[in-house]
């Protein structure tokens, strides 16, 4: 960022402190009892030579997706059409993923934008796809173009790793479906669920570490979650082992419990915590247990939190108690360990017992005391038992990431009519998240300022999309063409501004 630029956002920051000033705190306002938004003076005209964008941020997106290589790797490699007339592939990729990174949440929002001049010469095309012809591309992939295109980004992802600095230590490789409902009655490959929902039930394979998704693979909403997966693992382990990864551990629940895949794994040198069923003969074995095989866990706390600000009342368990409902109250947890072979494997591996003492109250009587077990298998010996929960109650946050991807990006959706094209659809738009993670990961960081760097840097990988847009994104600018420049002239402040353009750097 050169001196000019950061004169400028210093100025903008001054001036809507001095702005915000008088009114924090609770500072009367000038004219009591008016109130601050007011509808009175307002008036609408149409700009004649001023051309601006809403979503000004799009432009480092482009500068990132030059960097990296994106729209050159999938000219060359994808391969799905034979003529570009006018498009390219990389065109309907970006076209799409754009969509999602402007604010778009259908195919159709893309018309928005296709009908916008300022938006066509922000990102330097004389037109894009309109939206029939987005859904005509992804109509046209089947299932080896999907995994050319997933492997394709996934080359380009080792390199943005290499380029931060984060491909070294262990990789955490977490696995689990999800339902992807639709109420249309003519997709492709849709079933009845086991939720009893009509729709798809995709798998997401993702790197915890980063937050970002490594595969997605659609399957009709009848498959289990597990099905496909060791392939799809087995893929993912390979990405981590080309980045430079240290070491590889897989996590999951008790549906990616292969125990058939369990020796490969361990002879592989990869490193797993899995959930393993609670059926009734380990119940049994963990009930008859001496006493003094359990430990006490204890959990780490999650945040650590200022002593000045007091601790909020747990209103939720005051009207459950006040009016009655049946609570169950977790008194304390247990863990201990013991060996199994599971009956296709031909090895022994670490089964680790988490006992929950669980009470069950009504209003203030004790309706009865329990023990529950939980289990978990594992091949690493040096890990303690506490680890071993840790490790696998930490791949909940995955559960985030599909949040994530289904209402804040909105990737894990259906728009189209068979299962083949939702699935490209699903890896295309998933791209927009990746493309915020990369934003994050390439930020540059100081030696002077390394940990407020590294904070910014995990603040962007970690943060919400929808947060991401309207901090980065959605930034008006006006649009300008000079020579064979196009300028983005920026037309309001963001407090985001100084990161904003240390990630210009990088690029």
């Amino acid at each position: 960022m050169n001196r000019s630029i950061r004169r400028r956002l210093d100025r903008e920051k001054r001036k809507i402190k001095k702005r915000l000033a008088p009114l924090i705190g609770g500072t009367e306002p000038r004219e009591p009892g008016r109130p601050e938004l007011r509808a009175s003076g307002i008036v609408y005209d149409v700009a004649e030579r001023c051309h601006a964008i809403p979503c000004g941020g799009v432009g480092a997106i482009m500068r990132l997706v030059a960097s990296v290589g994106l729209a050159r790797a999938l000219d060359e490699r994808l391969g799905i059409l034979k003529v570009a007339r006018p498009y390219q592939d990389s065109d309907h990729v970006l076209n799409i993923a754009l969509n999602v990174l402007c604010g778009g949440t259908v195919l159709e929002d893309i018309e928005i934008r296709r009908n916008d001049a300022a938006f066509l010469d922000a990102v330097g095309a004389r037109a894009i796809p309109d939206p029939t012809t987005a859904g005509d591309f992804v109509r046209r992939f089947d299932g080896d173009a999907v995994w050319r295109l997933m492997r394709i980004i996934n080359t380009l992802r080792i390199g943005v790793w290499q380029r931060s600095g984060l491909a070294r230590g262990t990789a955490r490789i977490d696995a689990d479906g999800s339902i992807v409902p639709t109420t249309g009655e003519c997709k492709e490959g849709m079933a009845l669920s086991y939720k009893g929902v009509w729709g798809y039930h995709p798998l997401l394979v993702s790197l915890a570490n980063t937050g970002e998704p490594l595969f997605i693979v659609n399957r009709s909403g009848n498959r289990p979650s597990h099905e496909g997966a060791p392939h799809v693992l087995d893929e993912a382990i390979a990405v981590c082992r080309r980045a430079g990864f240290d070491d590889v551990l897989l996590r999951g629940d008790t549906d990616f419990t292969m125990a058939r895949h369990l020796d490969r794994w361990d002879d592989d040198g990869v490193r797993f915590v899995l959930g393993y069923d609670s059926n009734p003969p380990f119940v049994d074995r963990a009930e008859n247990m001496r006493p003094g095989d359990y430990e006490e866990l204890v959990r780490e706390a999650g945040r650590v939190f200022s002593s000045t600000r007091a601790k909020q009342p747990r209103i939720k368990e005051e009207i459950v108690k006040e009016r009655g409902y049946l609570n169950k109250r977790l008194v304390s947890e247990d863990t201990a360990e013991f060996e199994h072979k599971p009956s296709k494997a031909k090895k022994s591996y670490r089964i680790v017992v988490l006992r929950k003492h669980i009470v069950e109250e009504r209003g203030q009587l004790t309706l009865s005391e329990d023990f529950r077990y939980f289990f978990y298998v594992t091949n690493d010996r040096t890990l303690t038992q506490d680890q071993v929960i840790a490790e696998s109650n930490a791949r909940c946050n995955q559960e985030n990431l599909i949040e994530q991807l289904k209402n804040g990006v909105r990737a894990l959706h259906a728009p189209v009519n068979a299962l083949n094209a939702n699935w490209a659809y699903m890896v295309i738009a998933s791209l927009a998240w990746t493309l915020k993670v990369w934003s994050g990961l390439l930020l540059p960081v100081s030696p002077r300022r390394r940990e407020t760097h590294e904070a910014e840097r995990e603040a962007i990988v970690r943060m919400d999309f929808r947060s991401f847009i309207q901090r980065f994104i959605m930034v008006p600018a006006q649009i300008l063409r000079s020579g064979r420049r196009t300028i983005y002239r920026l037309l309001a402040w963001r407090p985001d501004m100084p990161i904003f353009f240390r990630l210009l750097d990088a690029f």
